[in-house]
């Protein structure tokens, strides 16, 4: 992370001496964005913080650990295939869930889930496009993750 933000920093002061009314217009925007979405991004670490406490890291091995086997990539496609939310929250969300313990394989399943499988939103997406064309493209998503997640697990079981 720091040299991310050592990064950021060098960059905008480098912007600020190219064009300074373009790095405080471009500096200004980005914390208004930053105003925004924090509402919401600290009500969801919130919730995740006390699903968190609630849930022992015993149960969520169990559930998603090595030792579940398969159970634990269908369990994580469930999940993400039924859940909806942003990146900003599901990366340190898995993050979280790695430390704790969580294979990347199964991680890798749980965020291709989330991102390429919308459960909940196949009658919005049926109205668009059609209910074939939806249920066609949610259940080739859902197997396309599934692959990744074994072909994760391959990668980081001969690393």
């Amino acid at each position: 992370m720091t040299p991310i933000i050592i990064f950021t920093v060098v960059v905008t002061i480098i912007s600020f001496f190219i064009d300074k009314s373009k790095t405080v217009k471009g500096v200004r925007k980005g914390l208004k964005q930053f105003v925004k979405i924090l509402p919401t991004l600290l009500s969801v670490i919130m919730i995740i913080s006390v699903i968190l406490y609630f849930v022992s890291d015993e149960f969520m091995l169990e559930r998603l650990g090595d030792s579940a086997g398969i159970e634990a990539y269908i369990s994580a496609a469930m999940i993400g295939s039924i859940s909806i939310l942003p990146g900003f929250i599901t990366y340190p969300l898995s993050g979280i869930l790695v430390k704790s313990g969580v294979s990347f394989a199964v991680i890798s399943v749980f965020i291709t889930t989330l991102k390429m499988v919308g459960f909940l939103i196949i009658p919005i997406e049926a109205k668009y496009f059609g209910l074939r064309t939806a249920i066609i493209r949610n259940s080739l998503s859902l197997i396309g993750a599934l692959l990744v997640g074994g072909i994760m697990a391959l990668i980081y079981n001969y690393i």
